[in-house]
């Protein structure tokens, strides 16, 4: 109202009210004004404190998740399942080569065969054959860690549907 804002004096050079301005209405609104930033400080304090509780459950979280992965990892080390057969050769540009098989992986499950129903190869070269064209789930025991590997058998320049 006429140029009063929050700061401008209310009364005039010789310390009298000034007249062209209604007092009341002025100290209601800066009043008003000052409550309601009053509140926004609060609510800000409140919003900060709430953000550093939820990054500490956040940290804390993270921290609790590394050392259960870090105590599966310790397990699955120390609990490797057993392999039935070794990878010997692979051929470059096979299908095994593509998929990411390497030599000397030792093969934990081939598809549906495992340890406990593995006789010889030809459980492999059947798993194989019906399997032509469509991905298999491949684990291997590679330096000491369980990778899964997806293979897919398929016709290529070479002999078989591996290489």
């Amino acid at each position: 109202q006429k140029g009063v804002g929050m700061n401008e004096p209310l009364v005039d050079v010789e310390g009298f009210p000034r007249a062209d301005i209604d007092l009341y209405q002025v100290r209601t609104a800066r009043h008003n004004i000052i409550c309601l930033q009053n509140d926004h400080k609060a609510l800000m304090k409140q919003v900060e404190e709430a953000l550093h509780q939820l990054h500490a459950r956040e940290k804390e979280k993270h921290a609790k998740d590394e050392a259960e992965a870090l105590a599966e990892a310790m397990n699955q080390n120390q609990s490797l399942p057993q392999a039935f057969a070794r990878v010997n050769a692979v051929t470059p540009g096979s299908p095994a080569s593509i998929s990411g098989l390497q030599v000397d992986d030792e093969i934990v499950e081939f598809g549906s065969v495992n340890v406990h129903n593995f006789q010889n190869l030809q459980n492999i070269a059947t798993v194989v054959q019906h399997s032509e064209g469509r991905p298999l789930s491949v684990t291997v025991i590679r330096s000491g860690k369980k990778v899964h590997v997806g293979l897919t058998p398929k016709r290529w320049a070479g002999k078989g549907l591996l290489g």
